[in-house]
């Protein structure tokens, strides 16, 4: 188990962490848990970041899937799909080098369901 874990960035969804005694950067991301070597999230990152929103929104624009950005794995059957508002916010957790403005919380922001009795 890592004990010295440093937070590296920080989202509503996700965490992105790194262990400084086993050199792994841990991803958290809503119900998704990855391990990576330094490597390894380098290659990562790097295809997240290129790849093309617009390129996938269109090409499953006419199925019923929610989410219509994959990330292919290693396993064959198994492809993570992203809609366009959660792979903006990896993209955030992954650009760690980027500097971190205050933001203040928008209305979408509130995960709360308002009753009005």
């Amino acid at each position: 188990m890592c004990h010295k874990i440093k937070i590296l960035s920080k989202t509503k969804n996700g965490e992105l962490t790194f262990c400084k005694n086993c050199k792994i950067f841990h991803l958290e991301y809503n119900n998704i848990y990855l391990e990576f070597t330094k490597q390894e999230f380098l290659k990562f990152k790097s295809y997240v970041n290129e790849l093309e929103i617009a390129f996938w929104e269109d090409k499953y624009a006419c199925t019923r899937l929610r989410r219509k950005i994959p990330i292919p794995t290693q396993q064959s059957n198994l492809v993570l799909m992203f809609n366009k508002q959660e792979l903006t916010e990896l993209k955030v957790l992954l650009n760690t080098e980027q500097v971190n403005t205050i933001r203040f919380l928008r209305l979408v922001d509130i995960d709360y369901t308002l009753i009005i009795n």
